[in-house]
């Protein structure tokens, strides 16, 4: 069928509440490029949303899902245990920042993950609230939309809320907020509206994703363990979108020399697999009863065996320096495209992590009809790109970080073009 057909389709089968940014169908991929039932051909900066950050389809984690298909599919780990379970838990407990003590539990979402880390830090302090952060994203369950610091469009018309969820201010030196004011709005929090002995976690991303791609400043991260270590608070660290050599290391928290209590993973865990973890200190992660934490599909055999092999590759190909090689070339292209560009107002994140904010000219105002002018034209000359950012002036960049040179080249001159074509449309 054709796009147009498939878009037709869609209409009558699909809930509306599932946006999607285009309406090219998808054929067929192979590590950063993609062809839609056409057989059209798209180099791909968005890679499944940071999923697939070793590519489509890399041979050694198909190989390695072909094989445990052929042994099994899915017993429930809860009912007939498999050690490649055990296994990949003991690679991530010696992985996670932190020198001490770990455990960890596989599911199957990065909300999920985020839910189970909400549980534990509850159970494990008898406490009920949790401060996140504006700007923040955890995901579309109930909890993840309370934690979510963004309301459009992931809490509008949803109702109330979960309860006992705190938001303050994260820093982002752009928008005019510092480390001491956030650390200031949980200070005035403590004073007019919550008990800090009644918090159990802080939950925030090392680099923001859905908010606009901001990191954490090293000093914050800092704060943050301070106040967690004077209160008896559960620091999770939410690295779903940071996670598996996407910003330059592992895991982002390696770059602040900082070690969360908690941290949630999953997208570029498994290679596209649907799998997720929650890895902490052991006293903490054992503080629920047997029976409280699991799920049906939680560490799934195919995730697992994919999850085993992306570790893997990411070794063996050194995808950690690989995606700071390809950081600094975007960033490098960004800022020669900045010299000439006065709408384009900042270029950051670390590795290949990449987002650039775009404003008017005169850098007061967001701009986020450029912005979709800009990934729509990207989109004609056969890019995909990705926005975000809390109003949707930011372009996050988020290619595979297997791509080949041909094709990083090919998507930088693409980019360049595009963003002169939307500039003067």
């Amino acid at each position: 069928m054709l796009n147009t057909q498939l878009a037709e389709l869609r209409q009558s089968t699909i809930a509306r509440g599932l946006g999607m940014q285009t309406q090219v169908y998808a054929a067929r991929a192979r590590n950063a490029e993609v062809w839609d039932v056409e057989g059209t051909r798209y180099i791909d900066f968005a890679a499944g949303i940071a999923v697939v950050n070793t590519g489509h389809c890399h041979p050694k984690i198909i190989e390695a899902v072909k094989a445990q298909a052929e042994a099994f599919t899915h017993t429930c780990h809860q009912v007939l245990p498999y050690e490649n379970y055990l296994r990949l838990a003991e690679r991530l407990n010696a992985a996670v920042p932190g020198d001490f003590d770990k455990r960890t539990l596989f599911v199957t979402t990065g909300a999920e993950a985020v839910e189970n880390a909400v549980k534990i830090a509850r159970a494990h302090t008898g406490r009920n609230a949790v401060i996140a952060f504006g700007g923040g994203f955890h995901g579309r369950t109930f909890m993840g939309m309370a934690l979510t610091g963004k309301v459009q469009p992931y809490k509008a018309g949803f109702g109330a809320m979960m309860p006992d969820v705190f938001h303050v201010p994260f820093p982002v030196a752009l928008h005019g907020a510092t480390t001491e004011d956030a650390m200031a709005g949980i200070e005035k929090l403590f004073k007019t509206d919550l008990d800090p002995a009644r918090v159990a976690a802080i939950i925030f991303e090392p680099v923001q994703g859905e908010g606009g791609f901001n990191p954490a400043p090293t000093d914050f991260v800092r704060a943050v363990r301070t106040l967690c270590d004077k209160h008896g608070i559960v620091m999770i660290a939410d690295e779903v979108q940071t996670g598996f050599a996407r910003t330059g290391t592992l895991f982002a928290m390696e770059q602040h020399g900082i070690a969360a209590d908690i941290t949630t993973m999953a997208k570029g865990l498994a290679g596209g697999l649907p799998l997720a973890a929650v890895t902490g200190r052991a006293d903490i992660m054992d503080a629920a009863n047997p029976g409280g934490l699991g799920g049906t599909y939680g560490g799934n055999p195919l995730g697992i065996a994919a999850a085993h092999a992306v570790l893997d590759v990411i070794e063996e190909e050194d995808l950690c320096a690989r995606a700071n090689e390809l950081g600094s070339r975007l960033r490098q292209r960004l800022e020669a495209i900045r010299a000439t560009t006065p709408e384009l107002a900042e270029v950051r994140g670390p590795g290949f992590m990449v987002a650039a904010e775009f404003t008017t000219a005169d850098g007061r105002t967001p701009n986020p009809d450029l912005v979709n002018r800009i990934r729509i034209e990207a989109l004609n000359r056969k890019l995909i790109l990705l926005t975000c950012g809390i109003y949707g002036n930011v372009i996050r960049f988020l290619a595979p970080l297997t791509i080949d040179e041909t094709h990083f080249s090919e998507a930088m001159d693409i980019l360049e073009e595009s963003i002169v074509a939307a500039r003067a449309a």
